[in-house]
């Protein structure tokens, strides 16, 4: 998952194991929303615009394939006067599937933050892929994957993509390698999706994308992919990423040097201005 070597206050979050894991109380929870949707005798497409969420959505809840977001719960206990129960089974829930379990602790992080940084080299940032990037990504990397596993996988990187809607916003900055897209990755098609669904979370308010250039020697991001979050409590905190695990950094001096270094980035890529012109020009020539 893309969404190393620590030092001091770094906090391992993982090592030999990267699979995500398949949550049982996810699946109990999608058959009870199906057991109260069945008895409203509402379908899915029915449901689903209900509820203020596409019909693929609800079907992935109701498999266990997909995390319930908050507002999903609150209107599908209204919706099917489910008596509570499904706010009550909803506090059981406390695993991702999909999701690496050494990466679980930052996601939970995420979700309570005010402000997120991710500099990325590797692959476009996990909350910025569309489905047809995250599948293509999910299928080029061994070992070989069922249709299942890579369902799951796409679907909880997907799912994260929920930060985008949560109230109070968060205020989000990315730097992306250019080299990146220029990749390729799934063909000329999903370049194509994936520029235009960069421009469009580029004109979001709280969103500020800028792309590191191909050509850029003074570069402060040489140490490899980094994130980073501000609590509610206005704390700092750190998280790197290597191919079998992550960890996470809440020291505060080691939490600094992560923040230098991206401010370092944040003047030697593109302006976010700079940056739409970029990909609207690589846009224009597929």
């Amino acid at each position: 998952m893309a969404d190393g070597t620590g030092g001091a206050g770094a906090l391992g979050c993982g090592g030999g194991n990267g699979e995500p894991e398949v949550s049982d109380s996810l699946k109990a929870f999608g058959e009870v929303v199906k057991a109260f949707r069945k008895r409203a005798g509402l379908t899915q497409e029915q449901f689903a615009p209900r509820v203020q969420y596409s019909v693929p959505t609800v079907a992935s809840i109701e498999q266990g394939r997909r995390f319930p977001p908050p507002d999903f719960v609150k209107r599908a206990e209204e919706v099917l006067d489910a008596f509570g129960a499904l706010r009550g089974a909803a506090r059981h829930l406390s695993r991702q599937p999909g999701l690496a379990s050494w990466f679980r602790q930052w996601a939970r992080l995420e979700e309570e933050a005010i402000t997120l940084w991710t500099y990325e080299c590797r692959v476009i940032p996990g909350l910025l892929q569309t489905e047809a990037y995250a599948r293509a990504m999910t299928t080029s990397v061994p070992p070989v994957k069922d249709e299942e596993q890579v369902d799951r996988q796409v679907a909880a990187r997907l799912e994260r993509q929920e930060l985008f809607r949560r109230k109070p916003p968060i205020a989000f900055s990315f730097i992306v390698e250019q080299a990146l897209i220029e990749r390729g990755t799934g063909g000329v098609e999903v370049t194509r999706e994936l520029l235009s669904h960069l421009l469009d979370r580029a004109t979001q308010f709280n969103i500020e994308l800028q792309i590191m250039p191909l050509r850029q020697p003074d570069h402060a991001g040489f140490d490899g992919p980094m994130r980073l979050a501000e609590t509610v409590d206005n704390r700092w905190l750190g998280y790197s990423e290597g191919q079998r695990g992550g960890m996470l950094v809440f020291d505060r001096k080691e939490v600094s040097i992560m923040l230098q270094r991206y401010a370092r980035m944040r003047s030697q890529a593109l302006t976010p201005e700079d940056s739409r012109s970029l990909l609207m020009r690589m846009q224009g020539a597929l």
